[in-house]
């Protein structure tokens, strides 16, 4: 069964009754050449496992079955569970999970049905509208994950792959560099979906370190500076940081000094290191 001939798709949808739901952000691929290869960047082989999320048809999951030993797939829409039924009949390695991923206790379901494997690969293809709680989530948890290979805008890829200190950088850039190496793998066409989105993806890999890439003493307290930070991106950070922090202008000027900061920077001029520094200067003084 052709996965991504839209005529294939037409005619799954009116034999089972389905119609988009556009709140849920859904457009199914039709390039036959980008799911294989989001598969075999992402690190999917044999004696490993895959998570997907948000399977569509089945285009990016049977990929991941053909290459890995077990895949759990989670997908928020019932709707598409006669088709996935029908789609995915000849995998018995796969398990479509019908749950909300922002909802769901991942780790419970790693450990419930991926415990005994040592290497675990996520890959998606999300809807815009929730690419950055879902990385987040991915990520905060700490899951036992090897790497996270998503499909995303390009807007948010170029974002999420930019160096922290560059123009791009946002909150969410250093979040990311956080927890995880990012590198943007490929881009995605417009005319690659059915419907067609009105802008343009590109596929992105975040491999997930297992132990900290970064000491601080309060990552609680690391992530309100960042936010804060970057609330005001054009701003310099001596205001924005003040006001979140409860801090004197003064005393603030001091910290940011003793960490080679210059007290007239923007957020985006700080590296990673400086945002560490920062917060540890920051967490001594209280």
């Amino acid at each position: 069964m052709e996965l991504t001939n839209i005529g294939t798709i037409k005619d799954l949808f009116a034999r089972h009754g389905f119609a988009f739901t556009k709140s849920l952000g859904q457009n199914f691929l039709i390039n036959p050449s980008v799911c294989p290869k989001i598969a075999e960047m992402g690190g999917c082989k044999k004696g490993a496992a895959a998570i997907e999320i948000g399977t569509g048809v089945g285009v990016l999951t049977t990929e991941l079955a053909k290459r890995c030993d077990r895949v759990v797939a989670i997908e928020i829409d019932t709707g598409l569970k006669p088709i996935l039924e029908e789609t995915l009949a000849d995998f018995d390695n796969v398990e479509v999970i019908f749950e909300d991923v922002l909802k769901a206790d991942l780790k419970a379901i790693i450990a419930e049905k991926l415990g005994g494997f040592e290497e675990i690969y996520v890959c998606a293809n999300l809807p815009y509208y929730i690419t950055s709680p879902v990385i987040m989530k991915l990520l905060e948890e700490r899951l036992p994950i090897s790497a996270l290979t998503v499909m995303v805008q390009k807007e948010a890829a170029d974002r999420l792959c930019a160096k922290v200190g560059e123009r791009d950088c946002g909150a969410v850039t250093v979040a990311v560099n956080y927890y995880s190496t990012p590198k943007l793998l490929f881009k995605v066409g417009r005319g690659s979906f059915m419907p067609s989105p009105n802008v343009d993806s590109a596929v992105i890999r975040l491999d997930v370190s297992r132990d900290k890439r970064y000491s601080v003493s309060d990552e609680k307290l690391f992530f309100k500076i960042v936010r804060a930070a970057f609330a005001q991106r054009r701003k310099q950070l001596l205001n924005p940081l003040s006001s979140a922090l409860g801090m004197g202008k003064a005393e603030l000027s001091d910290i940011l000094v003793s960490c080679g900061i210059k007290t007239t920077a923007r957020p985006e001029e700080l590296k990673m290191q400086d945002f560490v520094n920062l917060c540890e200067a920051i967490y001594n003084k209280k």
